[in-house]
């Protein structure tokens, strides 16, 4: 690893998660074994609601990930032949709230049994604060869902559990890495908090409460975004800010009332973030980390919002959305939808969740995908996540081979693209929008890039202009629909759409991963950018 690309990657950390790491591995609680407190009583309504699919397939066989694994005994529940990402879901007990639950309910207790007495205290990959945290929530938010229908879920070693895992999460924040980390962690403080009763759940409801507060005022941006930039962490935590709202109507004098007041605010203003970046086809844009199935669709939580007794949003959405504190874009005529990136990676000292995808975009028509990011498929470290990340893997231009942002390690990311929003409007036959980037700053003394989308009832037209010195450039394209080199050298999108570039395009095979641990096929289109300009044309009949 180059010193500049460490220098760029740390100078931009808060000091709290250089320190914070280095406590975080030296610094281990004790496992406390005391009696879990008493529970509290709840005082309204649990309002039950589900989205996720079985992930069970059998006794003890589940699915994630598109990859099945059984848990045949202790070891299984940290086996290193299976990824990591694999093993957090396996301990997030996701299955407890999903949907026909209550028809597996005596296969659910069995598991958290089995949990409970072959994972051991303190250790391995269930332990680490991010699942532990989501556990938490989702044992107790089963728990109500089963005591509704008049039994219960949990015993009282299950219960006692649940104190420990509390304990331990309050010695274990996830400081050092902020952001959904942190969030998480501070969710499940408070509805433990809640659910107990005593001293020291009003202990951790206080923490998980001051905690939240700080995270929405600090994460939620003003136009209702998370400000990880990622519309699938949006959506989750779209339905963290929702499942809050569920807990503070069934403990409504014991739920903080300013934070209620908060997430009450905040609820409406990413809903419709949400509803910015989702297509016609009702799934989410793919930009930076992002696939489908791991967060519930907008018209999910939208159900779920006006069960809470928000109004539904049915004002139709303008021609041209400029999400500003984001940096998005979302052109709308007729029955095309383009979105466009002008955001930056995430906040500067955790752009974790980043992809190296300035001035990207997707476009549908007639609720089809037609254009589309490379998604994700894994975060494990390697060749996939690289290509995955990088800008090749985006529909944007590639100048000499490099990422606009320099993209490393997983998570990490060195030197990053600073975009620029430049004008964006409509009109009655045609709605634009034009941003640039820095990011290749370092080529040669310094490329900007600056790429203008203009939508027409039948036609999308993108201007893209690099103004420094370089040796190559190129436009890439994804398609994950059948393409064909035309005789005329335009590109064959399915039936009646074609692709058209100033330069000549070249047509190849290639692949998307709209979901995690499943590539599928999919067609690149690659134009280079000639005297720096290309105009890429995209018609349809």
């Amino acid at each position: 690893m180059s010193v500049a690309r460490y220098l760029h990657t740390i100078m931009h950390l808060r000091p709290v998660q250089v320190y914070g790491r280095v406590l975080y591995r030296i610094r281990r609680p004790a496992v406390d074994l005391r009696p879990a407190p008493p529970l509290r009583r709840p005082e309204g309504p649990w309002l039950s609601w589900t989205w996720r699919e079985p992930a069970l397939r059998g006794s003890d066989r589940f699915r994630f990930l598109e990859v099945e694994h059984s848990i045949e005994g202790a070891p299984s529940w940290d086996d290193p032949a299976h990824a990591k990402l694999w093993r957090y879901n396996l301990h997030y007990f996701d299955e407890l709230t999903s949907t026909r639950a209550d028809e597996r309910r005596m296969a659910h207790r069995t598991l958290v049994g089995r949990w409970c007495t072959e994972v051991p205290w303190g250790v391995g990959t269930g332990w680490e604060p991010y699942p532990t945290s989501l556990r938490i929530v989702n044992w107790i938010k089963a728990e109500f869902d089963t005591q509704a229908r008049g039994t219960a879920l949990l015993d009282g070693t299950a219960v006692h559990s649940l104190a420990v895992q509390l304990r331990w999460l309050r010695g274990r924040l996830e400081s050092h890495l902020l952001g959904n980390h942190l969030w998480a962690n501070a969710k499940a403080l408070l509805v433990g908090g809640l659910w107990f009763g005593g001293d020291e759940a009003d202990a951790w409801r206080r923490q998980g409460a001051r905690l939240m507060t700080q995270a929405i005022r600090e994460q939620v941006l003003p136009d209702g975004g998370h400000f990880e930039r990622s519309p699938m962490y949006h959506a989750t935590m779209t339905e963290d800010v929702l499942d809050l709202l569920r807990f503070a109507a069934a403990y409504p004098s014991s739920f903080p009332a300013d934070l209620r007041r908060r997430l009450a605010e905040v609820a409406p203003r990413m809903l419709r973030w949400l509803r910015v970046m989702t297509h016609s086809d009702g799934d989410i844009a793919l930009f930076n980390d992002a696939a489908f199935g791991i967060a519930p669709r907008h018209a999910q939580l939208e159900a779920l919002a006006h069960q809470l007794g928000f109004a539904s949003d049915d004002t139709p959405l303008a021609a041209f959305e400029l999400l500003p504190a984001s940096g998005y874009a979302r052109l709308t005529l007729g029955r095309a939808v383009v979105i466009c990136d002008a955001a930056p990676l995430g906040p500067d000292y955790l752009p974790a969740h980043g992809h190296a995808d300035t001035l990207s975009y997707e476009f549908s028509l007639d609720g089809a995908r037609l254009l589309v990011n490379g998604g994700t498929s894994v975060y494990e470290e390697g060749a996939t996540r690289d290509r995955e990340r990088g800008t090749a893997a985006h529909n944007t231009v590639v100048v000499d081979g490099r990422n606009s942002s320099d993209v490393w390690r997983s998570f990490r990311v060195g030197a990053r693209a600073r975009p620029r929003i430049v004008e964006g409007g409509a009109s009655d036959d045609r709605v634009w929008f034009a941003a640039s980037h820095d990011g290749y700053r370092g080529v040669f003394g310094g490329v900007t890039h600056t790429r203008r989308w203009s939508l027409g009832r039948s036609r999308l037209e993108i201007h893209d202009a690099l103004v420094g010195h370089y040796r190559s450039a190129s436009s890439v394209l994804r398609t994950p629909l059948d393409a064909s080199l035309l005789p005329s050298g335009r590109i064959g999108l399915g039936t009646g759409c074609e692709v058209s570039c100033s330069s000549r395009c070249e047509l190849r095979a290639d692949s998307w991963s709209p979901v995690f641990g499943l590539p599928r096929p999919a067609y690149r289109i690659d134009a280079p950018v000639e005297r720096g300009r290309l105009e890429t044309v995209i018609s349809w009949q």
